[in-house]
């Protein structure tokens, strides 16, 4: 009985953090879904040829509006490397596609605080600067040729399929006349489908995983884990340590945001939560794909450059944040079994449902169940589905 309690004490957690933020995913996947209907593909790769100040901002501003998926996000930035763009704003590209998204902010905002979703956007580009700073420093030509070769190769990862769609909007006009046209309508709801599926997995295991320690690990375990009873110890260890049970704990995108909740209840510092959120694009599965992308030499390389970077933007966030006065006093993230109620949570939740629906519908109506069957595969059969989904 004891232990039936104990995983439906768990259950009701993940529960009642999946009511929490249902309609804000919504918000999200629709506002990206649009954003992608509207910029073309090849845009991207025409912007990106080189690793100058400005084409890192266009790459970081291109991330922002694509997906959030981080399978999705690494296969894109090989394929946007492979077809001329530079590796260094490719990777930009990447970091900005999976933290610095719309989604990502709300759910953060919701979960932790506001304060975490300011942090976000104000460490995001203090990450994206040092990765560039970090490439220029020690990325040598012989190591991009030999990454270039293997990328050549073209060995599938994970969300290959999904990485190769281009589902936007190609009849010309204006940005409304294409947006609320029918070819519009069906390609906003392609993407927002294609979004949700790449997604599903992180978010419902990060929902679970979250749910499972906050139910049954005590928080006494996780004050020593982050030395909070030494306050300068704890804002110099958190850092260090977020981005590492990141890596372990193999959930990666949105869905890290409540393991995160549970972390900063148990005592992590401001920035640890940070940098936890940040690694997600170095968790052990997609450490295996960065090595059959560009080989192990630049796998390992990566993973130096991302975790250091990641460790200082944690380091920035924490001090400026501290100095300005905006870290929460209180660690009182919304780790609870609060149930359902009338509340403007689940008016939100009703009318962003409903617009899923309506998504859900024309997606069916207009043969994207063969795309989705296409996902995970490879580039060529998805445009032949995509063209004939068209």
């Amino acid at each position: 009985m004891r232990v039936l309690a104990a995983i439906g004490h768990a259950l009701a957690l993940a529960g009642s953090m999946t009511w929490q933020i249902t309609w804000s995913l919504v918000l999200g996947f629709t506002l990206s879904a649009v954003v992608q209907a509207v910029v073309r593909r090849d845009t991207i790769v025409r912007l990106l040829g080189d690793d100058r100040p400005k084409t890192l901002v266009v790459a970081s501003g291109l991330g922002v509006a694509s997906s959030s998926c981080s399978y999705a996000a690494v296969a894109l930035a090989r394929s946007l490397f492979r077809r001329g763009a530079s590796f260094t704003a490719a990777m930009a590209f990447e970091v900005a596609s999976t933290n610095l998204v719309i989604e990502l902010g709300i759910i953060l905002a919701l979960l932790i605080g506001w304060q975490f979703t300011l942090a976000e956007f104000a460490g995001g580009p203090v990450m994206i600067v040092l990765i560039a700073v970090g490439f220029r420093l020690v990325l040598r030509p012989r190591l991009l040729e030999a990454a270039h070769r293997q990328a050549d190769v073209g060995l599938a990862g994970s969300m290959e399929g999904h990485a190769a769609m281009d589902m936007g909007i190609r009849s010309r006009g204006g940005f409304w006349q294409r947006l609320l046209s029918r070819e519009g309508y069906t390609s906003v709801s392609h993407i927002f489908v294609m979004e949700w599926a790449a997604v599903i997995r992180d978010v419902v295991l990060g929902l679970l995983i979250a749910g499972a320690i906050g139910a049954w690990v005590p928080n006494s375990f996780w004050q020593h884990l982050f030395l909070t009873s030494h306050p300068l110890g704890a804002k110099l260890w958190g850092p260090v340590i977020g981005p590492v049970i990141s890596v372990l704990s193999f959930v990666c995108s949105i869905g890290n945001v409540p393991l995160a909740a549970v972390l900063w209840n148990g005592g992590i510092s401001f920035g640890g939560v940070m940098a936890f959120i940040f690694a997600d694009l170095i968790i052990i599965p997609i450490l295996v794909i960065y090595r059959k992308y560009y080989g192990t030499a630049m796998m390992f390389l990566i993973l130096g450059v991302f975790y250091v970077t990641m460790v200082i933007a944690g380091y920035v966030v924490e001090f400026l944040f501290g100095g300005l006065g905006l870290i929460p006093q209180e660690r009182a993230a919304k780790v609870t079994d609060t149930g359902v109620t009338w509340n403007y949570t689940t008016v939100l939740n009703i009318i962003f449902l409903t617009l899923a629906a309506a998504l859900l519908i024309r997606f069916f109506r207009t043969g994207g169940i063969r795309m989705l069957r296409m996902m995970g595969g490879g580039p060529r059969g998805v445009r032949q589905a995509h063209g004939a989904a068209g």
